[in-house]
């Protein structure tokens, strides 16, 4: 592969990999981000090296999903190390560490099969600590002997936790999901959505040609203007504004921040008079508007590194069958407006 610049010869094969990205690693980073071929966006799970490293090096155990990967050896740039790549199935080290690849058995498995007793001599595996869900450090001392070190939150942290003697200060044990660490989340969102809002806007449009019972597209194109304005609106509204407004969101549930936002933009084209012509039609978009904002603000969760799973789970209780009643009473009350 490309990244690869030379081969360690011990008893196996290890790659050397650059700690300079470049062209080619941005435009796969700006691929993956938005989604575009993502899900084969891996390298192989092996063990690699950065610069020189030998038998008292630090070894970083890292995801195989090719950002994870990239960050992480970014980051090594002057440092002699080890990185030991888990198989996670091309996911990035939080998600796969809660969803059990970034996990125990995983890296016993590497450990052994890339016989990393015999490359170094000390017994330290630095592991993220976002990954630390999935990892049991006294398995993996007692079926290897080797011992866990749980790292920085971030990666850029790593030289001032190697010169901390291996420790995490607060700042480094902080979670933080920046502006832009959120902005950059948000094509995948625009993406990931594309389809059902896809759907969503045909049905619509189709439906829109319908008046008193007859059919005529020339009714759909003179909706089109009201049509486009309210789902596009709602849908960049949900997939931009609302990571990037998160935290300024007076409310806990992502669901409810999504209510809150669609509400606003509703009233917002409502102001605008580009809802309809009638109370029946004002109040349909009403509810379709906030239903898709309050959805799709409610799918990010799986993105932000401050949620539960038991949390989601509980909002997603609350949260779906409002959706469902505001969309579907939405709908029904657009539908009857066109024969009214």
């Amino acid at each position: 592969m490309y990244y690869i610049v030379a081969y360690i010869e011990t008893n196996q094969k290890i790659p050397i990999v650059s700690t300079i990205l470049n062209s080619k690693d941005i435009i796969g980073a700006m691929r993956a981000r938005w989604d575009i071929n993502r899900n084969n966006y891996n390298v192989e799970p092996r063990l690699y090296a950065v610069g020189n490293p030998d038998s008292q090096s630090d070894v970083f155990v890292s995801a195989n999903y090719k950002l994870s990967f990239d960050h992480l050896r970014k980051n090594l740039n002057g440092l002699n190390a080890w990185i030991l790549v888990l198989d996670t199935k091309g996911v990035n080290v939080w998600c796969a560490a809660g969803k059990g690849t970034f996990g125990t058995k995983e890296l016993i498995s590497k450990i052994k099969n890339f016989s990393l007793n015999s490359v170094v001599e000390h017994k330290r595996l630095i592991i993220p600590q976002l990954g630390a869900v999935g990892i049991s450090a006294h398995e993996v001392k007692s079926k290897t002997g080797f011992n866990v070190k749980y790292g920085p939150v971030k990666a850029s942290d790593i030289k001032d936790y190697l010169q901390n003697n291996y420790r995490s200060d607060k700042k480094m044990r902080t979670v933080e999901f920046p502006f832009f660490d959120r902005l950059k989340l948000t094509p995948i969102e625009v993406v990931g959505h594309l389809k059902y809002f896809l759907f969503v806007f045909a049905s619509l449009f189709i439906l829109s040609g319908f008046s008193d019972a007859s059919f005529a597209v020339n009714n759909s194109w003179n909706y089109s203007l009201i049509l486009v304005t309210n789902l596009c609106s709602s849908y960049f509204v949900g997939t931009v504004l609302t990571p990037v407004l998160l935290p300024w969101i007076p409310v806990k549930e992502f669901a409810f921040k999504g209510l809150i936002l669609g509400i606003i933009i509703s009233s917002l084209i409502f102001y605008l008079k580009m809802m309809g012509s009638n109370i029946i039609e004002n109040i349909s978009w009403f509810l379709i508007n906030s239903a898709i904002v309050s959805f799709i603000a409610m799918n990010f969760t799986g993105s932000s590194t401050f949620t539960s799973l038991s949390g989601v789970k509980k909002e997603m209780k609350i949260f779906v069958p409002i959706q469902i009643l505001f969309f579907a009473t939405g709908v029904i009350m657009w539908i009857i407006m066109r024969f009214i």
